[in-house]
């Protein structure tokens, strides 16, 4: 790549009026190496960024139009996938419960900001393809695996900042907050996403680091490799700011090799939950080895009941099936040794196995995830709530059973 000098210029082009001078403000015109490149930042939910995308690239004829999607996303977007094709019991199995939560939480979310505006969330990324699709324009997706920035957000993040962030997701989806297209205007000014960036790097570093910074870093590289004499660049506007600073500096493969390896999980990880486990274990047998059979029916009734009672309330809470809260009091006592298989994972299981969800949970799991009474009457979130409710219980029976079990040292 020749050097990096970029000249950024105002979009002068654009016709005055209210909507025009919005338009400019939201379009950033740059003299990359010969190439004329247009960063258009965008709300997620706002017709107003979708009629600019729209108008830029109609305006424009780029040769290339760059979108903020990668592989996968590109992928869910112009499929569909459809909801009653989820094979549930396997992503159980699979251990991808929690991804799948944390998916819906922010379907969830968009899905409610999106209803204030009446705009699907990431519907200037559609626009856009379609556009490019229309006038033959090459379509180049830029942003990083979405699956390699989750994971390396959560590896870099600290355990006490993980919960945090799953709290404020989960109450995210709740909070009725209204926005319109004039508060989506001031979030796209540069002064302001500044300011909020700022605050969320203070907060949340690592998090900031990995959603924002690496993510401005890898799709500054991929529009320096884009070939064509002018290039449309569709974005959220917060990563206008850190692109247009890094598009002066060359991103090399290297670089790009890096931002994109997922860390592997903390050895602590891996050792804390057998830790628990093998403290109870061994605490039986010092009981045992001391002769004293009648403590160790005491200690063992309480790890029995402490665990199965409160993780059988834990999926009655939930609403469970029946048999699956006689299954979470049978499971809990027993994997509660066993780190490998969790107490909620075998009564998620037994839920989705004795309710499941029929198709038109599937279809409304989106409208239903943003209410509480929603949340509870869909069968598909109802196996997460088994699975939390009941896991939440067996572990704090876990700790209450501690007392009993430090008898048995005598």
């Amino acid at each position: 790549m020749q050097s990096q000098d970029a000249v950024i210029s105002e979009s002068a082009w654009i016709e005055p009026g209210a909507r025009e001078e919005q338009m400019q403000e939201d379009v950033t015109r740059i003299e990359l190496d010969g190439r004329e490149i247009l960063l258009v930042g965008t709300a997620h939910i706002s017709q107003e960024s979708v009629d600019t995308v729209r108008k830029i690239i109609e305006q424009e004829q780029p040769d290339v139009v760059c979108v903020e999607l990668d592989e996968g996303r590109f992928k869910a977007m112009r499929e569909q996938q459809r909801w009653e094709d989820l094979d549930l019991r396997q992503i159980i199995r699979n251990k991808q419960l929690t991804f799948l939560m944390a998916r819906l939480a922010l379907m969830g979310f968009q899905k409610q900001m999106g209803a204030y505006t009446g705009v699907k969330p990431g519907a200037e990324m559609a626009a856009a393809i379609d556009i490019a699709e229309e006038q033959g324009c090459e379509v180049a997706l830029i942003d990083r695996d979405v699956s390699a920035t989750l994971l390396r957000s959560w590896r870099k993040t600290p355990w006490y900042k993980r919960a945090m962030l799953a709290t404020s997701l989960m109450f995210g989806v709740f909070e009725k907050t209204e926005v319109n297209e004039e508060e989506l205007a001031k979030l796209r000014q540069e002064q302001n996403i500044t300011s909020m960036l700022d605050e969320l790097g203070e907060a949340m570093p690592e998090v900031k680091s990995v959603l924002v910074d690496e993510r401005d870093t890898y799709m500054a590289g991929e529009i320096q490799r884009t070939d064509g004499d002018k290039i449309v660049v569709v974005i959220g506007a917060a990563h206008g700011p850190g692109i247009q600073r890094k598009l002066h500096t060359p991103v090399t493969e290297q670089v790009k090799s890096e931002i994109s390896h997922v860390p592997p999980a903390h050895w602590a990880t891996k050792i804390l939950p057998w830790l628990l486990p093998l403290i109870v274990i061994a605490l039986f047998v010092v009981g045992f080895t001391r002769g004293d059979l009648s403590v160790v029916k005491e200690a063992a009734l309480a790890w029995v009941l402490a665990n199965g009672v409160l993780s059988a309330l834990g999926a009655l809470i939930a609403f469970g099936h029946p048999l699956t809260i006689i299954t979470a009091f049978i499971a809990a006592p027993i994997t509660s040794l066993n780190p490998t298989v969790g107490a909620g994972m075998v009564a998620a299981l037994a839920q989705a196995y004795f309710a499941p969800p029929k198709v038109r949970d599937m279809e409304n799991v989106g409208d239903d995830i943003v209410t509480m009474k929603g949340v509870w009457q869909n069968r598909l979130t109802r196996v997460f709530l088994v699975f939390i409710f009941s896991s939440l219980g067996s572990t704090i029976g876990t700790f209450a059973a501690l007392p009993f079990l430090r008898k048995l040292l005598g």
